[in-house]
């Protein structure tokens, strides 16, 4: 079993930066597919960023392309989301989530950092 733990959200002004981190235990990280999702309240859960298990290939939303960046680091199992130019619309809580199978399902999940963006 994976256990997901996220951190680094908080409250920021619009064009500010923030650095999400999710670290791992259990499991086997570099087997996992890992992605950052969001949800703002009465709104569903939004994919954000993927990471393949290499860590060669990325995938974003359109909207946070070119401000968002995710990353891995297999050997200290840890995902990061540096996310610039932040944007009220940002405002949500993030989840770091990991994919075993591929079925590309996520079956673990952080307890979630909240991010809030002040205009």
């Amino acid at each position: 079993q994976v256990q997901l733990v996220e951190s680094g959200g908080g409250l920021v002004q619009a064009g500010g930066s923030l650095r999400l981190s999710c670290a791992a235990s259990g499991g086997t990280f570099s087997t996992l597919r890992m992605g950052w999702f969001r949800q703002a309240p009465g709104k569903e859960r939004e994919f954000v960023a993927e990471i393949s298990r290499g860590g060669h290939y990325t995938n974003y939303r359109d909207s946070v392309k070119g401000r968002c960046t995710i990353s891995r680091d297999n050997a200290k199992k840890t995902v990061n989301l540096q996310m610039n130019s932040l944007k009220p619309e940002d405002t949500a809580t993030y989840y770091c989530a990991g994919n075993q199978n591929t079925d590309g399902v996520y079956d673990y999940w952080g307890q979630g950092t909240q991010v809030t963006v002040s205009s």
